[in-house]
């Protein structure tokens, strides 16, 4: 998607752009599964922060609403704790999901919320353009946001996301759901930044949103802005190396021995599999060096499930919460496949996603260690099994309703789309220092740039988007 949105971005501003795909289909991690009537997104399947996108689709061409079919969520999520307890939050509004927090969980859930909230407005407020929305320049980027102490005090740059939790949140409960946002970086929120606060804050100021017939819509919309503003496309070319000499990059070569002459690349590949295995160049060595600095980001086992019926209490986005989370982040984080999993399983309530009203299409996603660590071709069966009991366990048996289901582990993802061990995020935020470690936009070889969950300012489709735009407007027009 970083790719695409470069392209498009670049054509429109007089480039003459070819985008190589490795695969056959365009579009990375952002996919479908279809089978019988059953759709399933089978990466990210939440759409957030749209205005990256509104902003995307406008300056390429007609607007996003008239691409895709943006639908707001009323209820976002349903979450159940290892007590037993629900929570059912809106799509959007702060205040509103503070109301319904104090309304269903007591005590002073509602006022807590409120407080962390607010905080993260500020800190998003801080830190959007000078460091989400700008090229990374390291720990002079700190520096920027260090001159004013009460901001320094606010984004609490060496507090853990866990740790600031427990310093807002009165309920445990409040801190587990907290704690979950560091997933959405692929992170132990243990170690993850305090920062990471602004992912629940944009969410929920922001909206929960649905794309009608799946978020794999919106590559679809990408693939057809681009070939409308004449990007050259094409699947299955294996870049192999990106060819420099002195003064910077002079092309790619590919498996098959093509030789593409390019004053400019942009690579939306893993950057580890960018600076290790694509370049030789000597300016490559410094920027590998901190990557490897970092952790690798978690990885995750999916399950598709033609279910059979319509379950109550299911709702679009479902999270249900182990008893001990701290497990579950030492295992994975471990190399270990983890025993008593939080599940998390996505169900649109979309005709265009189920052969009919009475069966469900279930994205069912668990926490997991990358491939490597863990031998995921030898335990897919088993491990499948035991998230299913694991389901069971926590009231949503499924078992006797499957029509079919179909297995989605790390060593497909590193497989499908060369993501290294299947990190899905490819480095994580465990760590002061890890947005600093991320690969930046702009790399040392001179015409070389990188796009990407991998690279600056992290995953997700509204980062991803965020690293496009950042990448076009240094790239510029031909001069």
């Amino acid at each position: 998607m970083g790719g695409m949105a470069a392209a498009a971005r670049l054509k429109v501003k007089g480039h003459d752009v070819t985008l190589l795909e490795q695969g056959s289909r365009f579009g990375g991690k952002l996919a479908r599964y279809a089978r019988d009537g059953f759709v399933f997104d089978t990466g990210p399947s939440l759409f957030t922060l749209p205005a990256v996108y509104r902003d995307l689709f406008l300056k390429t061409g007609k607007g996003l609403e008239e691409s895709v079919d943006v639908q707001p969520l009323d209820t976002a999520f349903a979450y159940r704790f290892a007590d037993g307890s629900d929570l059912e939050l809106p799509g959007t509004d702060p205040a509103r999901i503070a109301r319904a927090m104090g309304e269903q969980l007591g005590g002073t859930a509602a006022e807590d919320w409120r407080g962390l909230m607010a905080r993260a407005a500020e800190v998003w407020r801080i830190t959007r353009q000078p460091f989400i929305q700008s090229p990374l320049a390291g720990a002079g980027t700190l520096i920027r946001l260090a001159t004013d102490p009460r901001e320094v005090k606010a984004v609490a740059p060496f507090t853990s996301l866990r740790r600031l939790g427990r310093h807002h949140l009165r309920d445990p409960r409040q801190v587990t759901l907290l704690d979950r946002y560091a997933t959405y970086q692929g992170s132990d929120p243990r170690k993850a930044p305090a920062a990471l606060m602004t992912v629940p804050y944009v969410e929920q100021e922001f909206g929960a949103w649905h794309l009608g017939g799946g978020l794999a819509t919106l590559a679809d919309a990408l693939v057809a802005r681009c070939q409308e503003r004449g990007v050259v496309m094409r699947t299955g070319v294996d870049v192999q190396r990106i060819t420099t000499d002195a003064s910077g990059v002079t092309g790619v070569e590919t498996a098959a021995g093509e030789r593409i002459a390019a004053n400019i690349v942009v690579a939306n590949s893993d950057a580890d599999t960018l600076y290790s295995r694509m370049l030789d160049d000597p300016r490559a060595r410094k920027p590998l060096r901190t990557l490897r600095r970092a952790t690798p980001s978690l990885s995750g086992f999916v399950l598709l499930l033609a279910v059979r019926g319509r379950t109550p209490g299911l709702r679009h986005h479902n999270v249900w919460f182990p008893a001990d989370y701290d497990a579950e982040f030492d295992a994975v984080f471990g190399g270990r496949p983890v025993a008593d999993p939080t599940i998390y399983v996505c169900a649109p309530d979309d005709p265009l996603m189920r052969p009919d009203a009475d069966h469900e299409s279930w994205f069912v996603l668990v926490n997991a260690p990358r491939q490597g660590p863990v031998d995921w071709d030898a335990i897919r069966e088993s491990y499948a099994d035991h998230v299913l009991e694991v389901m069971a366990r926590r009231g949503f048996d499924v078992r006797d309703r499957l029509l079919w289901r179909e297995i989605r582990t790390p060593a497909d993802l590193e497989r499908d789309v060369r993501a290294p061990g299947g990190s899905i995020y490819g480095s994580s935020s465990n760590g002061t220092r890890a947005a600093f470690l991320r690969p930046a936009n702009i790399s040392p070889v001179p015409g070389l740039y990188l796009v990407g969950g991998s690279s600056h300012p992290g995953g997700g489709l509204p980062l991803v988007g965020i690293s496009a735009e950042i990448v076009a407007e240094a790239i510029g027009r031909p001069a």
